[in-house]
């Protein structure tokens, strides 16, 4: 009976390529992570292969000199990214204290997820030392900027129980040639919340040089609790199955916030199949549930009223 408004961010750094002549290359991935939908799960307080990347990487930076060659993490911004990759280039005199503290670093990721993301691991391997690194300004400016960057829950709503207000995900962080793009997607039931927080994430990466870009908006759609068509089909679930149906708004986008927009005098409702896992390779849908929602669908149909 709700829905929560988003909207796309995409923060692009410009960087230079430095040759590098010594050192020994590394590729990092950080993988295992469940994923999920940004919405729908992000209350679930699982982990960011972003975040988690670039955690490791500042550290790296900082006590061993690591040099960033490229960053290839998550794929979409509706989910929760699951892998991040990155090729660093370490002074041959650290690399052993560098892999020590990685396994270190995993050992304690390990422990703040073992019970929303117990399968993370964080992998190391050598490879050939590459032509070029990212100019240190810009590697520096870009770690401090996604390492300070919100991600996740920002606010919980006060007038529905657990249901999250604002959030953010932080989706894809990928370089290419010559820039590096970071994208998120932002998402809450409060226009004015999700306003500040881009206004928010707008001054840290304005703060570290880069180009900030929002677009692809839409709006929320805010709960009618006097709505006709709910108050109906309550009444026909109730005699079809002998109970009232779950009624919930949810921290996702779905299309009544864009018709709502056009046609607000419209009485909407959104309901179907349950699916679990949404936007992660363990998506699915209870089939019991599809043949239950074209009954449901067909009965308030019969039942809608004439106007």
């Amino acid at each position: 009976m709700g829905c929560a408004g988003g909207i796309d961010a995409t923060f692009t750094f410009k960087y230079k390529k430095k040759d590098i002549k010594k050192g020994q290359a590394f590729k990092i991935a950080v993988k295992g992570l469940k994923g999920g939908h940004s919405g729908m799960d992000i209350i679930l307080g699982r982990g960011n292969s972003n975040k988690i990347m670039f955690r490791l990487l500042k550290m790296a930076a900082k006590k061993y000199r690591a040099k960033l060659v490229d960053i290839d993490g998550g794929s979409l911004r509706n989910a929760i990214p699951r892998e991040a990759f990155a090729t660093v280039v370490v002074p041959q005199k650290k690399t052993q204290a560098f892999l020590k503290a990685v396994k270190k670093f995993e050992a304690i990721v390990q422990s703040e997820l073992q019970t929303a993301d117990p399968d993370v691991v964080i992998l190391t391997e050598e490879t050939d030392l590459p032509a070029y690194v990212i100019d240190a300004k810009t590697q520096r400016k870009l770690i401090d900027a996604v390492y300070g960057c919100p991600n996740g829950v920002i606010r919980m709503s006060n007038d529905m129980e657990n249901l999250v207000e604002t959030s953010t995900n932080l989706a894809i962080v990928k370089s290419g040639k010559n820039k590096i793009e970071v994208k998120a997607l932002l998402r809450s039931s409060v226009e004015s919340a999700k306003e500040d927080l881009a206004e928010m994430m707008t001054s840290i990466f304005t703060l570290a040089g880069a180009k900030c870009k929002f677009d692809g908006a839409y709006p929320g759609w805010k709960p009618n609790p006097k709505s006709e068509i709910l108050d109906t089909m309550q009444k026909i679930y109730k005699d079809k199955w002998g109970k009232i149906p779950e009624i919930k708004a949810i921290h996702a986008g779905l299309e009544c916030g864009l018709l709502g927009a056009v046609y607000p005098n419209w009485d909407m409702i959104s309901f179907g199949p349950t699916i679990r896992s949404p936007h992660s390779p363990d998506e699915k849908v209870n089939i019991a549930t599809v043949a239950k929602f074209w009954d449901y669908l067909v009965a308030s149909l019969a039942n809608t009223p004439k106007k």
